[in-house]
């Protein structure tokens, strides 16, 4: 199985310094659904793993956030895609769970549900902790340079960070797919 983890803010959707927080207001980033579907298509299996602190921090209900992954599905379907899976920490960020990226546990949980290692699966996202998150568990990095991925690049390019030496960066998600799918 071949796969693809995304990070959902910033790489598939418009992210917000005040949060997305209904359907409403989940807008995806041009290309992204039609990349998502692309590379479900060429045989990857394609799984989003999230932040939702906005959940811990009473920002929106999970019926809100439940409404943002229907219209992600629902608009993944509809462009002959699919989302194997979902998978968000819903903590606040002072309650130190294990599940909040840049921890490891989300991923953790997609090899739980799908019954593999995500050792070797790509992980596409726009900030450090995604990235930093899927190297713990063997992922591949990618960075995008959509939502927080300008900042991101220029931090790892300032620090000067030796685990990133390598990193592929692309302009957004539809360009990482491009680059990722065999021709």
């Amino acid at each position: 199985m071949k796969l693809i983890i995304l990070d959902r803010d910033g790489v598939i959707n418009q992210d917000s310094d005040h949060f997305v927080k209904s359907a409403d207001e989940w807008m995806p980033i041009s290309g992204s659904i039609a990349a998502i579907a692309r590379l479900s298509k060429a045989g990857f299996t394609v799984v989003v793993a999230t932040n939702q602190s906005g959940l811990g921090r009473g920002l929106f209900q999970p019926a809100d956030l439940e409404a943002m992954h229907k219209k992600m599905h629902t608009m993944v379907k509809a462009a002959g895609g699919e989302i194997a899976a979902v998978v968000y920490c819903p903590h606040h960020p002072d309650e130190n769970c294990d599940c909040r990226k840049p921890k490891a546990g989300l991923i953790t949980q997609i090899e739980q549900q799908l019954t593999i290692s995500a050792k070797g699966a790509i992980t596409i996202g726009d900030s450090l902790r995604d990235l930093q998150a899927g190297l713990k568990k063997g992922c591949i990095p990618v960075l995008v340079k959509t939502g927080k991925g300008q900042k991101t690049l220029q931090t790892i390019i300032t620090e000067q960070q030796p685990e990133f030496h390598n990193l592929a960066v692309y302009n957004d998600l539809a360009a990482a797919a491009d680059a990722i799918i065999p021709s």
